[in-house]
């Protein structure tokens, strides 16, 4: 896809070949499984270019040279080895068009040999000499990085100020050996490229015997080179590194100038590195080296060096037979590039039309085998570059791309009518209308570029214009038919309009014109065509043959501006503008300035904001604190801030607060958006102003006095070092006792005095003070002391069974507390008191009801009273048993005989257990008339509400509580129905079906026959079915 567009040119227009991909600098690794190198290449072209391939300027013969082949226009070295593939490349391009070569491309193998196996003799120095040992290394490419094994892998020599490796030689320098220093040395280096590593017979280092190596000043065994060349961008390492004794300290210095700030110092200073080197890093460089016998220094010269880089090339170029080519190429570069010229790959070589000078050529009196394809090459001695193009021979005879040609002018316009034909070379021109020859005028010109002008036309410049052109190859016309119509005019309406934003309005353009012409409208908007589907739905555009209306709704501010209706035919084209501002509510006013801050004054300043075309009556004045809920008006002196004013001062500000203020403006269609906000600024300190309020007290222990109160807001405290000023005394005292209360947030005093007793009364106030002074107190109130918790028990304490699972326990409280309360505790005669269960009061209560206790059991129950600061001392407990367990057998043989709405019920009696309460009595219930019935009898008549249907069930009542439920019988009464007689009928058989329905066989009853029975059956713990 990414040739596409070049690949449809091709199919209208040759062209010579123009490189898409050029062969790069490449580093080929012998090591490598695949001996296979590639060099890419890639030119378009039409016809498709064919390709061809130099090594060190010879021809590669892919044919003769089976390790070489071609696909496409890449080349592939099977076998390469560096003897006879190592160099430059260059891959030529050609078509019948011409021939253009690539840039230079070096092809380089990496490979790193081995070291000599010959055993390295012993190095012998004595303690404090400085040694150098020689790596030696082994044949290799490109670059290799040095390090040195001490004794054994992997143990590596640690560079410091006292050891360096040159990565420039490879040799290991210690400036002062030490003892710790003897031991065997191995030097291995690294290919940057394939990572293989080769390591170097061992030196063995010794220390001689015949004494220690006094101190000697310093000598420089590695340093840089006496010029150092480097390309633009780099990174430059200049090393320096002296033996002696004491170990040297290395320094650097820039001859001219400082060291560039971008340079770093590394390992111990011995190397001097200076990244993305510039041409302002060049100059002379030393390193010093120093110790307390003396110093020595080197010194040599940077120089930085630039690639060639183009300033301006040459581009494809079309002349015609005859004339002069003038081309030039420009390129930056140090040292200064040279140029040469190539004619389709070979070298162009001055001659008697061709002139070469400094980037220039000049081609005299073109001819057509001058065409081909031309490359400028600006070289220096680090680089080349290379910049192509073709040059276009053009013979052929004039020939026109239309004809005839149809031309409508309005009257009184000028009219051009154009004669430009494709010839080369340039051909001869003449004009002709209606077959006679056109005489120039003052007001018929031909202009330069053969067009003929007519000014001011009129209806009689109507008619046919041939334009003649002819060379030495042919010649050839073209006619123009000119038709001269009467001019377009446009009226635009209203012509003024008076609409706010938010309404709507109709512009309409209308035009007067030649009928024989069909007439396109445009609408424009500030000089913008105006595109109705981008603006929301607000413009709707109507036309019809001679008018466009176009119609606004909801009219937006941004909708103001000048409007503009472009009438066009083939004539000529009218367009007609016109204002119109919409009027809305005012733009926000300038950012707030606050001129000045009290402590509930702030004057503010600001700027008028846009109006939108309606003046501003007046400003609001907001403001905003950390306590508000969100932006409040604030109100102002004056008031009310008129439109014409740009300041005003805010009042009744609270003292000591954070503001941020924002003004707002309004005009005669409403009110804007606000202004940004001012900065946040704190009203001055004052006096508080605001009592605490619910001042209260109460609780506490003994002997003490609890007040509290609700604290005031920060938006009151009006100032730093705000508190409380308690104040009491007891009532019937005149002195008040005044305590100071430093925290803001405290909402509680306590004061402690064992001279008075509880449920003391005291006057209280609270009030506030802050740096600045006392503020007001609250009103006196009336407070107690505390009571202090329970001293006694309650009294009186007495319990009755109610029931199986209930007891009612009863007490007498003690008097004269303000709020105490009871816990009534209950265990079981052999449990601890720990595991029973413990039930507290809600109120001042003297019973309580204890429930959910188990039936013929006997309790212990002690109650103890409690307030809220403790528990007071329980009463003796006293033993209560629950009474026997209510019957378990329901009343059983249920039978019932209505008579009207009354209905008699009759059972059999129910006989209590051992363990259970005898029977007293009979409880019976009516479900929907709420009648319920107690009996000491086996049978009752209750009477029932006419017109209903009622449930009633039979429970046997004792000491206990009440027993299980019968069955249940469900009757229906109402009006005219005679009585039945019934009965619970006796269950002859049942089967289970599932989980829920269990399906009964019965007699029906002996009295009562056909539709008049209705039975319904109960499963007595399930309730009806």
């Amino acid at each position: 896809m990414k040739n596409l567009w070049w690949k449809q040119i091709d199919m209208f227009e040759e062209f010579g070949p123009v490189f898409i991909q050029e062969p790069d600098d490449g580093i080929f690794s012998l090591d490598s499984d695949d001996k296979k190198v590639i060099m890419n290449c890639e030119a378009r072209g039409n016809p498709v270019p064919t390709y061809s391939w130099l090594i060190n300027g010879t021809v590669v013969d892919t044919e003769a040279d089976f390790r070489y082949s071609l696909i496409a226009g890449n080349l592939i070295i099977h076998n390469a080895s560096e003897a006879i593939d190592y160099g430059r490349y260059q891959c030529r391009a050609e078509n019948s068009i011409g021939t253009v070569l690539s840039r230079d491309a070096l092809l380089q193998f990496a490979y790193l040999g081995a070291f000599s196996g010959r055993a390295r003799g012993a190095v012998s120095v004595r303690e404090g000499q400085g040694v150098v040992l020689m790596c030696a290394p082994p044949p290799h490419s490109p670059e290799i990085i040095y390090s040195w094994v001490f004794n054994e892998l992997p143990s590596f020599v640690a560079e410091d100020s006292r050891r360096f490796i040159s990565q420039e030689t490879g040799n290991l320098y210690i400036s002062k050996v030490q003892p710790s220093d003897v031991g065997s040395y191995v030097c291995q280096v690294k290919n940057t490229v394939t990572n293989a590593r080769v390591l170097s017979p061992p030196t063995p280092l010794a220390l001689k015997t015949d004494g220690v190596m006094g101190e000697y000043e310093p000598k420089i065994e590695a340093h840089f080179p006496q010029t150092v060349l480097a390309a633009k961008g780099v990174t430059v390492r200049l090393e320096c590194f002296a033996l002696g004794n004491p170990v040297p300290t290395i320094t650097w210095r820039k001859m001219s100038g400082n060291i560039p700030k971008k340079a770093r110092l590394r390992k111990s200073q011995a190397v001097l590195e200076i990244p993305n080197i510039q041409l302002e890093d060049s100059g002379s460089y030393e390193c010093k080296a120093e110790n307390t016998r003396g110093g020595t220094a080197f010194r040599g010269h940077l120089q930085v060096y630039t690639l060639p880089q183009w300033i301006s090339m040459i581009n494809d170029t079309q002349l015609d037979s005859g004339e002069q080519l003038h081309w030039e190429c420009r390129a930056t570069g140090k040292p200064r590039p040279t140029y040469r010229w190539l004619r389709n790959g070979e070298p162009l070589n001055s001659q008697s039309r061709v002139e070469m000078v400094n980037g220039e050529l000049i081609i005299h009196r073109l001819q057509q085998a001058d065409s081909g394809m031309y490359q400028c090459i600006a070289e220096n001695k680090y680089g080349a570059i290379y910049s192509s193009a073709e040059l276009k021979i053009l013979a052929s005879a004039p020939m026109f791309s239309t004809n005839p040609f149809r031309l409508i002018a309005t009257v009184g316009k000028d009219v051009s009518l154009e004669c430009r034909p494709r010839a080369s070379p340039k051909p001869r021109i003449s004009w002709r209308k209606n077959d006679r020859r056109v005489q120039p005028s003052r007001r018929i010109m031909l202009l330069r570029n053969n067009t003929l002008r007519i000014i001011n036309s009129s209806r009689s410049d109507e008619g046919s214009y041939v334009c003649r052109a002819e060379n030495q190859f042919g010649s050839a016309e073209l006619t123009t038919v000119l038709l001269v119509k009467e001019p377009m005019r446009v009226e635009l309406s209203p012509i003024r309009v008076e609409v706010t934003v938010g309404e709507s309005v109709v512009l309409s353009c209308k035009v007067t014109h030649d009928p024989s012409l069909d007439v396109s409208f445009l609408w424009l908007l500030n000089n913008q065509p105006l595109n109705t589907q981008q603006e929301g739905g607000h413009f709707e555009y109507i036309q019809t043959s001679s008018t466009a209306d176009m119609m606004i709704r909801s009219i937006l501010l941004k909708h103001a501006g000048k409007y503009g209706c472009r009438a066009q035919t083939r004539a000529d084209s009218v367009l007609a503008e016109w204002w119109h501002l919409f009027p809305g509510p005012p733009g926000p006013p300038g950012v707030v300035i606050v001129e000045e801050i009290t402590d509930t004054t702030a004057t503010l300043s600001w700027s008028h904001g846009v109006d939108n075309h309606s003046p501003i009556t007046t400003y609001n004045v907001q403001a905003r604190s950390p306590v508000s809920l969100g932006w409040q008006t604030v109100k102002t002196d004056p008031e009310p801030v008129t439109g014409n004013m740009e300041s005003a001062m805010a009042v009744d500000l609270n003292p000591w607060v954070e503001y941020e203020f924002r003004v707002v403006a309004t005009n005669g269609i409403g009110t804007g958006d606000p202004s940004a906000s001012s900065r946040v600024v704190r009203t001055k300190e004052a006096v508080p102003s605001v009592a605490p309020v619910n001042v209260r007290g109460g609780n506490g222990r003994r002997h003490e006095l609890v007040i509290s109160w609700e604290p005031v807001s920060e938006e009151f405290q009006n100032g730093e070092g705000f508190g409380y000023i308690v104040a009491f005394r007891a009532n019937g005292t005149r002195g008040w006792k005044e305590k100071m209360v430093t925290s803001a947030d405290s909402t509680t005093y306590k004061y402690r005095d064992e001279t008075f007793p509880p449920l003391t009364p005291f006057e209280v106030r609270v009030g506030v003070y802050n740096n600045k002074g006392d503020g007001p107190f609250s009103e006196v109130v009336t407070v107690f002391s505390a009571e202090g918790e329970p001293r006694e028990p309650p009294s009186e304490v007495q319990a009755f069974a109610i029931s199986s699972s209930e007891i009612k326990v009863m007490w007498k409280p003690k008097l004269g507390r303000l709020s105490c309360w009871e816990q009534v505790s209950s265990w079981k005669d052999m449990e601890q008191e720990e595991m029973g269960k413990k039930k507290r009061t809600k109120g001042n209560e003297t019973t309580m009801l204890l429930t959910g206790l188990d039936g013929n059991t006997q309790y212990l129950i002690s109650v103890k009273g409690f307030n809220n600061v403790g528990q007071g001392p329980a009463s003796s407990p006293i033993k209560i048993s629950t009474k026997k367990n209510a019957p378990s057998l329901p009343p059983g043989n249920l039978m019932w005989i209505q008579e009207g709405n009354n209905v008699s019920l009759s059972w059999d009696p129910v006989k209590a257990r051992d363990n259970e309460s005898e029977v007293i009595g009979y409880k019976v219930e009516g479900r929907g008339h709420s009648q319920v019935m107690r009996t000491p009898n086996s049978a009752v008549v209750l009477t029932l509400p006419e017109g209903g249907t009622y449930i009633i069930e039979v429970r046997a009542v004792s000491e206990g509580g009440e027993g299980a439920a019968s069955t249940q019988v469900r009757v229906l009464t109402s009006s005219g129905k005679r009585s039945l007689s019934g009965y619970v009928p006796k269950v002859l058989s049942t089967s289970f079906h599932t989980q829920v329905v269990t399906l009964y066989s019965f007699h029906p009853p002996p009295f009562v026959s056909g539709e008049d029975v209705r039975l319904e059956i109960f499963e007595a713990l399930r309730g009806p079915l």
